[in-house]
C-alpha cells in the first residue's frame, strides 16, 4: 500500500550508497584524522597540485614541440637564415608558418599565467585560447596555400589543433575535478576531526577532583567510650 515507486526507491538507494565515504571519515580515529589533515595541508603548502603541474608541463611541451617542428621546416626549405628572413621579415599570411609558432607562444603565456602563476580554478582561460587557436587554424587552412607546400602544410596546423584540444580536455576532466575532490576531502576530514575532539574530550587530571580520606567504622563510638572511662568517679 505505502510502497515507494521503483524510481524513488532506486534514487533512495543511490543516495544511501553515496554516504559510506562520509561515515568512513567519521569512523577514523583521531590519530588517523590528524595524519590525513597533515597530508592535505602539506599538499596545500606545495602551492600547486601534482595534476596541475603535469598540465603546465604539457603546455610547455606544446610550445617546445611546435617550435621544433617550425625549426625543422625552416631547415628543410632552404636553410634556417634564408627561410627565417622570408617568413618573419617578409611575412605572408598565405605561405608563412611563423604565425603558427606565435599561436603556440600565445597559448603558453596565457595558460601558464592563468593556471600556474594565478592558480585559476576555472575553464574560461583555456576556453579562450582553444577558441582562438581553432578559429585561426581553420581560417588559415581555408585561405592560405599551406596545403600546397608539402608535408609541413598538413603537420603543423593539425598538430597545433590537436595539442590545444588535449590541453582543454586534460584541464576540464582531470585537473579541475581532482582538485575539487581533494578540497572536499579536506573539508570532510577537518569536520570529522572537530567532531571527534568534541565527542572524545581529554581525561581529567588528578588535581581536578578531591576525595576526603575514609573514616574507619566505629571510630566515633570508641572515642566516646574513652572519654567516659577517663572521667573521675565521685
Amino acid at each position: 500500500m505505502n510502497r515507494l515507486p521503483e524510481d524513488q526507491a532506486s534514487a533512495l538507494g543511490s543516495s544511501l550508497g553515496s554516504q559510506p565515504s562520509l561515515r568512513d571519515v567519521h569512523s577514523i580515529n583521531p590519530a588517523q584524522l590528524m595524519a590525513r589533515i597533515e597530508t592535505y595541508e602539506s599538499r596545500e603548502k606545495k602551492g600547486i597540485s601534482d595534476v596541475r603541474r603535469t598540465f603546465c608541463l604539457f603546455v610547455t611541451f606544446d610550445l617546445l614541440f611546435i617550435t621544433l617542428l617550425w625549426i625543422i621546416e625552416l631547415n628543410v626549405n632552404g636553410g634556417i637564415e634564408k627561410t627565417l628572413e622570408k617568413e618573419v621579415l617578409h611575412y605572408d599570411y598565405h605561405s608563412s608558418y611563423f604565425d603558427i609558432f606565435l599561436l603556440a607562444v600565445f597559448r603558453f603565456k596565457i595558460l601558464i599565467l592563468a593556471y600556474a602563476l594565478c592558480r585559476l580554478r576555472h575553464w574560461w582561460a583555456i576556453a579562450f585560447t582553444t577558441a582562438v587557436t581553432s578559429a585561426f587554424l581553420l581560417a588559415k587552412v581555408i585561405i592560405s596555400k599551406l596545403l600546397s607546400q608539402g608535408a609541413f602544410g598538413y603537420v603543423l596546423p593539425i598538430i597545433s589543433f590537436i595539442l590545444a584540444w588535449i590541453e582543454t580536455w586534460f584541464l576540464d576532466f582531470k585537473v579541475l575535478p581532482q582538485e575539487a575532490e581533494e578540497e572536499n576531502r579536506l573539508l570532510l576530514v577537518q569536520d570529522a576531526s572537530e567532531r571527534a575532539a568534541l565527542l572524545q574530550p581529554g581525561l581529567p587530571s588528578d588535581g581536578q577532583f578531591y576525595s576526603p580520606p575514609e573514616s574507619e567504622a566505629g571510630s566515633d563510638e570508641e572515642s566516646e567510650e574513652k572519654q567516659d572511662s577517663e572521667k573521675p568517679v565521685v
